[in-house]
């Protein structure tokens, strides 16, 4: 894929999501598993979807079982803990994996587009997050421990 916006993706139904109804849009994209220690993120996630999804602001969380086997449920599972436990309103996609041979293509662009430390191109960890601009651009990288409200002033300069 040469474009963020030629990309395509399973939501948590199944259905084709395509990337080009993100043009304009600040997106963030995370891996997220309901059984991880960083899964109290979910509500500092949410809390920035709220914020700012009314300024073209989306998050897609693709749901990943590849580490530690944190996200053991299926779609109707993962979909109905994250509103019940943390009130997640952003789409969550089709569970995917990340790394490996059958990483989910949204991945190996992110990955290719933005290397994390010391040049490391696997995501290491559930939560690692990637902030896209409005033209699509990678624009930043962020490892597992990085709580979204600290992303808060990345968002806003790209508002």
């Amino acid at each position: 894929m040469s474009s963020f916006y030629e990309l395509k993706a399973n939501d948590k139904k199944h259905q084709p999501f395509d990337f080009a109804t993100l043009k304009g849009k600040v997106v963030l994209i995370v891996n997220v598993a309901s059984k991880c220690g960083f899964t109290p993120q979910y509500h500092g996630l949410e809390a920035l979807y709220k914020k700012y999804k009314d300024r073209d602001f989306i998050i897609l969380g693709f749901p990943c079982d590849q580490f530690g086997g944190q996200e053991p449920g299926n779609e109707e599972e993962i979909s109905s803990f994250c509103e019940l436990n943390f009130g997640v309103t952003f789409p969550l996609m089709e569970k995917s994996e990340v790394n490996g041979d059958h990483a989910n293509p949204v991945f190996e662009y992110l990955k290719n587009q933005k290397s994390g430390l010391m040049g490391l191109k696997r995501i290491k960890w559930n939560f690692e997050k990637f902030l896209v601009d409005r033209n699509g651009e990678v624009v930043s990288r962020y490892a597992s421990t990085t709580k979204p409200e600290s992303l808060e002033k990345d968002i806003e300069k790209l508002l």
